[in-house]
């Protein structure tokens, strides 16, 4: 994703937040106090690329943490900028930034989910607003596309629309047993399809669910893409976003094309990006991976077949 943001013309700062260790790759990251973020530390990629490591201190989950992320950056290390973006780090953008820069310019930039779209009066729509009309919350409905939580682009003065979401979110928590809870987390997956509703139920997707609770919720202007937007349809795509698994990085090519499962051009896409600025894997091992790619591709012309 970082690599994606420098080739297509991205220049500035960079904010990851994050739990644990930082990668091997970026050991040589030094303490950053201009930052005023505790124990935060910066990886200068390019003189004009910078990457900054701030370790988070909470029990959410971090999928649920994206507004509040988003806005202690625009209170702090951030505070300057005009603009923000968030993007899940299994995404690679595919277009020149400045058409990026340009889309906030619309509203808040959302890209339409694999998923989509719910009617008005789809049962999990209808669940937003019985749950949160308890609350003393009303949701009014605004589009039947349904976004995709991996995505989000705003100017400041769309700030608001973060603050709201951070709201709806700490207003979903009771339901879902905390934030700390989540889809990706299997025992957690477990627990929310057993707690009745299935796929009607109001928050499945926590983060997402609440992100598209916010629009219906909130009055800033929306502007959307469709599915082309994350390619999971044809047309204009600004992004690929690598749903599921395998990821490209874990990608068995000869493995999955044995199986009928020619590369995806997401996973096309991460390996032509993986020889820097960010270099994470030695040159060697690059080729191996751009050469299975092209003999994957020749197989997949002649077997292949569809997951269902």
């Amino acid at each position: 994703m970082i690599n994606s943001l420098y080739r297509k013309g991205y220049r500035g700062d960079v904010f990851a937040g994050y739990r644990g260790a930082i990668p091997p790759w970026a050991t040589s990251a030094k303490e950053n106090p201009s930052l005023q973020w505790q124990n935060a530390t910066t990886y200068e990629i390019e003189k004009d690329f910078n990457l900054h490591f701030l370790p988070l201190e909470t029990d959410y989950h971090l999928t649920n943490y994206k507004p509040d992320f988003m806005l202690q950056l625009w209170h702090g290390p951030a505070a300057k900028a005009m603009g923000m973006f968030y993007f899940d780090p299994d995404i690679i953008l595919t277009r020149n930034w400045t058409l990026f820069e340009e889309w906030i310019n619309c509203g808040v930039a959302l890209s339409e989910d694999v998923n989509s779209p719910l009617s008005k009066f789809h049962p999990r729509r209808v669940a937003w607003r019985r749950y949160f009309g308890s609350l003393g919350m009303q949701l009014n409905f605004k589009d039947p596309i349904y976004v995709n939580g991996g995505f989000i682009g705003l100017a400041k003065s769309d700030i608001v629309f973060l603050e709201l979401w951070k709201k709806i979110q700490e207003a979903m928590a009771s339901e879902i047993g905390g934030l700390n809870r989540s889809i990706f987390k299997a025992e957690d997956l477990k627990m929310l399809e057993q707690s009745g509703g299935g796929p009607f139920m109001p928050f499945l997707k926590t983060d997402q669910d609440a992100l598209n609770a916010t629009i219906e919720a909130g009055e800033n202007e929306i502007s959307y893409l469709g599915k082309e937007g994350m390619a999971f349809g044809n047309g204009f795509h600004m992004m690929h976003h690598a749903l599921g698994v395998p990821k490209p990085w874990d990608w068995s090519f000869f493995k999955q094309t044995v199986n009928g499962f020619p590369p995806r051009k997401v996973d096309i896409e991460y390996w032509s990006l993986a020889g820097g600025p960010v270099r994470v894997y030695r040159p060697g091992k690059i080729r191996l991976k751009k050469l299975a790619i092209k003999l994957s591709l020749a197989v997949g012309r002649f077997y292949s077949k569809t997951s269902s």
